[in-house]
């Protein structure tokens, strides 16, 4: 995982040194992976890999008073989740009562639409449709990573959630509330419905360094524009960024199972915690052509049978064009 990680950002630092202006295209991936953040641990949410490709699409004048960026979006990807280790095998044999967490994978594809207005609020619906259980190919995927990247050999899978077909919908709403020179304070919120994950969460975001407002900046991933009204702040962003959180969780299939499945056969499934406190600690910065967010992200325990909280590192480049 570590040599994925190092790959993955040289290629995104090596080629840092393209100049343009305003761009309405962007194109990139985003990887998570607790190993990331180099604690040795391989357990809960383990691994995520995304695909973006976001189009930023012209104002009409007549919007123009109140809307300032309107951005298209369109997504794949992947997540994995494992117990409190990718192996449960033990005393020569699988030992299933160590499934503190569900084996799950949760495979889709997505579309967003964000409007983001004068008064640096903005509004991002989206929908996705996917998969969860061996359809969504966990297992072969961290089975293929752990036999060829000299890790151990996962054990458990046979124990994940069953199949089911996924139809998700969310939205989220962030509003600035005050900024000074290098500091500025707003409000994240979002809300999910659907039969793979329904809840909502708010807290509040502290930015610090140099960023733009946030109808064009990395925050509100609207670094894509087709109308240039308003001057950026700053021709780049480099900024540090605190985001704690509360959620409410009142349905997430990869820990309970499909809501319209029976449960049958091997699937082990456990009982979500309703609330869970998150804390996201990160640097975005841009180049004329390129966009870097890297943080990690901590959480209080997922459901009631969990040994320990979990944290991961998250990556995300993209890379503007015309």
């Amino acid at each position: 995982m570590r040599f994925k990680l190092i790959t993955f950002l040289i290629c995104l630092f090596s080629t840092t040194s393209i100049f343009a202006q305003s761009h309405r295209n962007e194109i990139g991936v985003e990887t998570d992976n607790d190993s990331y953040l180099l604690q040795g641990s391989d357990r809960y949410y383990t691994d995520g890999i995304f695909l973006y490709f976001r189009h930023a699409l012209k104002v009409k004048a007549s919007d123009s008073a109140r809307l300032r960026n309107k951005v298209l979006g369109f997504e794949m990807g992947q997540k994995i989740f494992n117990p409190q280790s990718g192996s449960i095998y033990y005393n020569g044999a699988d030992q299933p009562r160590l499934i503190d967490r569900p084996f799950a994978a949760y495979l889709y594809i997505g579309s967003t639409l964000n409007f983001l207005y004068k008064n640096e609020s903005n509004l991002k619906i989206g929908a996705q449709i996917g998969v969860i259980g061996p359809d969504a190919f966990g297992r072969q995927i961290q089975n293929y990573v752990h036999d060829n990247f000299g890790f151990y050999h996962p054990s458990g899978w046979q124990y994940q959630i069953n199949n089911e077909f996924e139809l998700n919908l969310s939205a989220e709403y962030n509003r600035f509330i005050i900024r000074g020179s290098w500091i500025d304070l707003s409000l994240a919120s979002y809300a999910n419905l659907g039969n793979g994950f329904t809840g909502e969460g708010a807290g509040p975001m502290v930015r610090l360094g140099s960023f733009n407002q946030l109808f064009n900046s990395v925050s509100t991933q609207s670094t894509t524009i087709a109308n240039d009204v308003t001057n950026p702040l700053h021709k780049h962003e480099l900024f540090f960024y605190y985001k704690p959180q509360v959620n409410y969780v009142a349905y997430d299939a990869t820990i309970q199972g499909g809501l319209f499945d029976n449960h049958s056969g091997l699937e082990i499934t456990r009982n979500k915690e309703p609330f869970i406190f998150s804390q996201q600690v990160g640097v975005a910065f841009s180049t004329a052509r390129f966009v870097f967010d890297i943080a990690a992200i901590f959480h209080t325990l997922d459901d009631k049978q969990m040994v320990q909280t979990h944290q991961w590192g998250t990556v995300t480049g993209l890379y503007r064009f015309r």
